[in-house]
């Protein structure tokens, strides 16, 4: 069973910086395409940004420039660093590993940004 455990959430203030974590069980980072994923109260999940299995990277518009994936294949953990915060990225984060065919989530991490 994989298990993919989010850390590095918290409050902070507009224009502020956070990096997220996401550590998965096992040795699968290296086999995964990595996603993260947001949800603001009353919306739907949206993507973030993913990371391929060979380190490219993609963003949603409405982070492009301000958020930065990066994966450690050797630690099995995939980072999401965010800066320039502002209060629309308030939101759960979530990671999101695709392997085998198989999707698994883990259970969020709460960022909240002050204006």
């Amino acid at each position: 069973q994989v298990q993919l455990v989010e850390s590095g959430g918290g409050l902070v203030q507009a224009g502020g910086s956070l990096r997220l974590s996401c550590a998965a069980s096992g040795s699968i980072l290296s086999a995964a395409a990595m996603n993260w994923y947001r949800q603001a109260p009353g919306k739907q999940r949206d993507l973030v940004g993913r990371i391929s299995t060979g380190g490219s990277t993609n963003y949603a518009d409405s982070v492009k420039g301000r958020f930065t994936i990066s994966r450690d294949n050797a630690k099995n953990t995939v980072y999401l660093q965010m800066n320039n915060l502002k209060p629309e990225d308030t939101a759960v984060y979530y990671c999101k590993a695709e392997v085998w065919g198989i999707n698994y989530w883990g259970q969020g991490t709460q960022v909240t940004v002050s204006s």
